[in-house]
């Protein structure tokens, strides 16, 4: 047996002398199916034990005979634990973590020329004074179809000290493969992206084996977690900030080119930004004003706008200006938004998803990786660095 699983096994239960006693006996509630069998189980840990480790390990052998069946059941919402045989088929160890303060009953089978004999271990695991949770998942709207540029942005309900460990439990399946990586953007945050796009209309689905992983400092996660992303089309909008127009494709058709302002460029602040951008949210209407500045000030603005559609942080959006149409398609008037016409924008904001890519060029402003949702600013391979797992 590896070292450190002992370690755990023997700390998990009332003290190390009661599991080492409990791991030489057969054990106090098999049954015999027919005759006699010279064949012994024994479950650790042992059945009674109390303050188990939820990072600890199950493990079953069988002497004289072959392990068949293992099954671990826990009460209520306590997770699924699973685990493979060894030696055999003389060994049976459980492969991931418990949830913390629950109840778990393991039952062992195992067979010997022909007679099966059954034992039984019911324990519960430690509840400690803390525990991890995930406090959100994004996106997460029911129904919501999201474009290929889309990351999964992960929120702890508390800083994470072995970012490593929680990490490990995390997976990404999507429906059809690419390859991602997570990246921490704090000590409670971390994002996955994919090294391109995703495959569009496809299920993705998350799922955090949490519960019961060590997460440092003596907090332990205290629940799974799982969530779905739908993919929808592969849209995606391409745009020169010289040239005033945007052409939008949806699964590599074009759909409409449209002509707009955009920034002035007379100060950074009313430069819009170069780069990859991802649609972020929506709103209409939406109340636009100047950052930094009150009323009174130089520069200071404040107006209402329509069908607005967010592609950074830095106040950046596509949306209705009617009062900017003469200068749509050939002049960049705007304090950094692309302003387009009514009808196009009503269009744009009807069709939009979260996630959806917008190709900007032609400023001297660059927009940061992380300003808004712009995560394909950054080199995947520099991105990967950002993972806890080397």
């Amino acid at each position: 047996m590896n070292k450190g699983r002992l370690r755990l096994a023997l700390t998990g239960g009332v003290g190390a002398m009661a599991v080492l006693a409990a791991g030489c006996s057969i054990g106090g509630k098999g049954s015999l199916a027919s005759g006699d069998s010279p064949t012994a189980v024994t479950i650790t840990p042992a059945n009674g034990t109390a303050q188990v480790k939820p990072d600890g390990t199950i493990e079953v052998k069988a002497s004289g005979g072959k392990l068949e069946k293992v099954t671990v059941q826990g009460q209520g919402a306590a997770a699924t634990v699973t685990g493979r045989f060894a030696d055999g088929h003389k060994v049976w160890r459980s492969d991931r973590t418990m949830t913390p303060g629950a109840s778990y009953t393991v039952t062992a089978q195992a067979k010997d020329d022909g007679k099966v004999r059954t034992e039984t271990s019911t324990f519960t695991t430690l509840k400690p004074s803390a525990t991890l949770s995930i406090a959100d998942v994004t996106p997460n709207l029911k129904g919501e179809k999201v474009g290929i540029g889309m990351p999964i942005f992960v929120r702890f309900d508390r800083p994470v000290t072995d970012k490593a460990a929680v990490e490990r439990t995390l997976r990404v399946t999507p429906g059809k493969p690419v390859e991602g990586a997570w990246r921490w953007i704090g000590s409670d945050q971390v994002v996955y992206r994919t090294k391109t796009y995703w495959q569009p209309h496809q299920t993705v689905r998350f799922h955090a084996s949490l519960a019961g992983v060590n997460a440092g400092g003596g907090v332990y996660g205290a629940a799974d977690a799982d969530a779905t992303l739908s993919i929808g089309a592969a849209q995606v909008t391409t745009g020169d900030i010289g040239g005033h127009h945007m052409t939008v494709t949806r699964d590599g058709k074009k759909l409409r080119t449209v002509p707009f302002s955009a920034g002035n460029g007379e100060t950074r602040e009313f430069t819009t930004t170069s780069g990859v951008h991802l649609l972020m949210e929506k709103g209409n209407p939406v109340t636009m004003t100047s950052p930094g500045r009150q009323e009174g000030d130089p520069g200071y603005y404040k107006t209402v706008v329509n069908y607005a559609v967010r592609f950074s942080n830095s106040g950046e959006y596509v949306h209705s200006a009617p009062w900017s149409v003469g200068s749509q398609g050939s002049a960049n008037v705007s304090h950094g938004c692309l302003n387009v016409s009514p009808e196009n924008a009503k269009w744009f904001y009807d069709i939009a998803q979260r996630g959806d890519v917008l190709k900007l060029t032609g400023s001297t402003r660059e927009v940061e990786w992380d300003n808004g949702w712009s995560v394909f600013q950054m080199p995947f391979d520099e991105w990967r660095q950002g993972s806890a797992l080397k």
